[in-house]
């Protein structure tokens, strides 16, 4: 599943944080691939343990918990804390799946990406090439979205950014820890949820069709969902 959620960061937001990008160190971005995506990936990073890194992830943290969308999509039970990256002219990652498996840096535990999101930090007019490609079951999908808007997409997707041929790509990244897993069921969860905001808009809270509906909602994440 395949979900493009519009300003995730207002526009003041991503431009404080390019400010405070520019003023840091970059470094080169295979630090954090693994074996296989080292080999593919031509970027550049903030360090994940830096302190700018860590103080502009919890704004970004903080702005996922304000998104229903966000919440509605990924069902997130963990969320990696937010990277951040940039493509200068020439660069680019080939094809290549996520690891299944991150450790947090700094804290004694891991998590299962299931949910892959990239929040863009340039405007689509800035740069050229730079779309990030994502093979997935309705084909290949190229994605260049606004500053402050984000793409999530399953973590086992096949996918790419393409390589930048003018301007620089700048974006942050991070995986999902879903309380459910399978992507097929949380896209049924996704699409009941969406039915039912669009009911809550046109009939009354307590209309019996809504109560059905939130009550199915329920019982479906209980049965799929693990904590």
């Amino acid at each position: 599943m395949l979900i493009a959620i519009p300003d995730v960061l207002k526009p003041v937001e991503v431009a404080e944080i390019r400010r405070l990008l520019e003023a840091s160190p970059w470094v080169d971005g295979k630090v954090t691939a693994g074996e296989q995506s080292a080999k593919a990936k031509y970027n550049l990073q903030i360090p994940e343990n830096s302190d700018i890194a860590r103080q502009l992830g919890d704004r970004i943290l903080r702005a996922l918990g304000a998104s229903a969308e966000f919440v509605s999509a990924a069902q997130p039970l963990r969320v990696y804390p937010p990277l951040f990256n940039r493509y200068d002219t020439g660069m680019k990652f080939d094809d290549h799946v996520d690891n299944a498996i991150r450790p947090v840096t700094g804290a004694n535990m891991r998590i299962r990406t299931d949910v892959s999101s990239t929040l863009f930090l340039s405007d689509p007019d800035t740069y050229d090439g730079g779309e990030l490609i994502i093979e997935d079951t309705y084909g290949t999908q190229a994605v260049k979205l606004p500053a402050g808007h984000m793409v999530l997409y399953p973590s086992t997707s096949l996918h790419r950014v393409a390589e930048v041929t003018r301007g620089s790509r700048w974006a942050s990244f991070f995986w999902s820890q879903s309380m459910v897993r399978d992507d097929g069921q949380r896209r049924l969860l996704y699409e009941m949820d969406v039915a039912i905001r669009r009911l809550r808009a046109e009939l009354p809270d307590d209309h019996p069709s809504i109560r059905s509906l939130v009550a199915s909602y329920h019982n479906l994440l209980r049965r799929w969902a693990e904590l």
